[in-house]
């Protein structure tokens, strides 16, 4: 697919209109995994988030990644895709790779799931990724990639 049409796709289904975006691509690597999380918090803390929405933030960003670098890639080289718009209140966050897919979503999802159970996953990434974001969403195709879509709207009192 051609790379502005893929990120314009990207764009166009979190939000038609934002008041801020931005676009980041890195290496599928583990040490990458804290700059992402570092990057998101950094870009959501113009809606003056309290610690602890921060923290679902982080963690929920953290999850995501590593499920790209673990699951998505089997630790091999790769690309992660990292989108995020700020639309009034509300920090909207898609987070792509081009792995192997996931075959059975819902499966996926369930907590204590895990694909590698040799490495001694907990399998509750997607349930934390739930559990601390409004919203979310998984597209996957096997052998094309994974979409994570998460959304979290902030205080404002």
């Amino acid at each position: 697919m051609d790379q502005n049409l893929q990120n314009k796709e990207m764009r166009d289904v979190i939000e038609m209109e934002c008041d801020n975006e931005m676009v980041l691509e890195f290496d599928a690597l583990s040490k990458n995994e804290s700059f992402a999380r570092t990057v998101v918090a950094a870009f959501a803390a113009q809606l003056n988030p309290t610690i602890e929405e921060l923290a679902d933030i982080k963690t929920a960003v953290s999850e995501a990644v590593t499920n790209c670098i673990i699951h998505g890639y089997d630790n091999k080289k790769g690309k992660i895709k990292l989108y995020c718009a700020i639309t009034g209140d509300e920090l909207a966050i898609e987070i792509s790779d081009h792995g192997v897919g996931i075959e059975n979503i819902p499966l996926a999802m369930e907590p204590m799931f895990t694909s590698r159970p040799e490495l001694e996953r907990s399998g509750m990434g997607f349930s934390f990724m739930d559990a601390f974001m409004d919203e979310l969403t998984v597209n996957s195709t096997v052998s094309n990639g994974t979409t994570v879509r998460m959304k979290k709207r902030i205080s404002t009192t």
